[in-house]
């Protein structure tokens, strides 16, 4: 999930949908629930695999709720998630205080409901076992304090932050709402940032769109033993200067995921480009895709992915809600499973649950990661 330049919090950049009007993609709509009722419908496959999903929100703006209800409704769809992992969304700040310590709150937020879903009352899904919140790094030295509390409100369950660096020259793709220029990554305050929070055992999720790969690339080799995930697959995009040149962004992409793949400290997540991709126009379709259909759209890049880094360096997401303006959660997983028909048992654990337990300490045991 991104956030359009200038947004100061993701309620204020949700876009309404119009009829008839092709999708802008890079802004977020609430999801259709009347057109996601008229998907196919198709068996659940691998009903017993074990999912984690490692990339979703919660929030409450104006109109739009994903909270745990929410949440539970999908999770409700027939495949076996064992666990989840929340990811930073600028929801439920502190409303007073400094501004730097502001994001605490939505850790301490996540880490109610992560506790609300520990009781055994809401279904056997660990919900919020890991919690990656927001720190501003850019603050240097001065950001420990912040990671420090938002340690301490966590729950135990409080693995890193994500700092976006992802921007454009063009204002019609929507930038990250954390920086407004390129090479966030290269400047010196952030990598002090990065320091502290290296020292602290936290990882980074880290956002850029395709044509930034080499940021993250740098920020990888001056950081080796810091724990990066490259959220939604490294951002292809599809949409506005980028639209028309599939070939030529796959091939940008795939050189700079290539290079990415070569720092060993770096674990990439399938999913999350719904709105970025721009693979199909969800707001004129007549219907959602299939499962066939989106392991169509999103194939190459979770391929080529699993390619260079390996199963035990990739892991899927659902990155909902967003990505629920596009696709329901049954058709969704089964997806990937498509996506990964190929690979072997083990590296289907990896895929599906290892490497996000591993990755983001999540503590599962094997009773958690057996299958249904």
């Amino acid at each position: 999930m991104t956030e359009e330049k200038g947004a100061s919090s993701l309620g204020s950049m949700l876009a309404s949908r119009k009829p008839g009007e092709p999708t802008r993609y890079g802004r977020i709509f609430k999801p259709d629930d009347a057109w996601l009722a008229k998907a196919p419908k198709e068996p659940i496959l691998e009903p017993g695999l074990p999912i984690v999903d490692t990339h979703h929100h919660l929030w409450d703006f104006p109109g739009f709720r994903y909270l745990l209800d929410e949440l539970l409704v999908d999770l409700g769809c027939g495949h076996n998630v064992v666990a989840t992992v929340f990811e930073e969304c600028r929801s439920m700040y502190r409303a007073h205080g400094p501004d730097q310590m502001k994001p605490v709150g939505e850790v301490e937020f996540v880490a109610g409901v992560a506790a609300m879903s520990a009781s055994g009352r809401y279904g056997a899904t660990k919900i919020g076992a890991g919690i990656v919140g927001f720190a501003d790094l850019t603050l240097g030295d001065r950001v420990a304090p912040v990671l420090e509390a938002e340690i301490a409100v966590g729950g135990g369950r409080f693995r890193g932050v994500r700092h976006s660096a992802a921007w454009d020259a063009d204002p019609i793709i929507g930038n990250s709402h954390t920086y407004d220029g390129p090479g966030l990554y290269l400047t010196s305050n952030f990598r002090a940032g990065m320091a502290r929070l290296a020292a602290l055992g936290l990882s980074l999720d880290a956002w850029v769109f395709h044509p930034q790969l080499a940021e993250v690339v740098d920020l990888a080799r001056a950081f080796p033993a810091a724990n990066i995930v490259m959220c939604h697959m490294g951002g292809p995009l599809g949409y506005g200067p980028y639209a028309g040149k599939k070939d030529e962004v796959f091939s940008t992409w795939k050189a700079g995921m290539k290079e990415l793949a070569a720092c060993s400290n770096v674990s990439v997540k399938l999913g999350g480009v719904m709105m970025r991709l721009a693979a199909f126009d969800y707001m004129q379709a007549p219907a959602p895709p299939s499962s066939e259909g989106l392991a169509g759209y999103w194939g190459p890049y979770v391929k080529t992915c699993l390619e260079l880094f390996g199963a035990d360096r990739c892991m899927v997401e659902s990155n909902y809600p967003v990505d629920k303006m596009g696709v329901g959660p049954a058709a969704l997983w089964n997806a990937f499973k498509r996506m990964t028909a190929g690979a072997s048992a083990d590296e289907k654990k990896a895929i599906f649950s290892g490497t996000a337990n591993r990755v983001y300490r999540l503590g599962l045991d094997r009773v958690d990661l057996a299958g249904a």
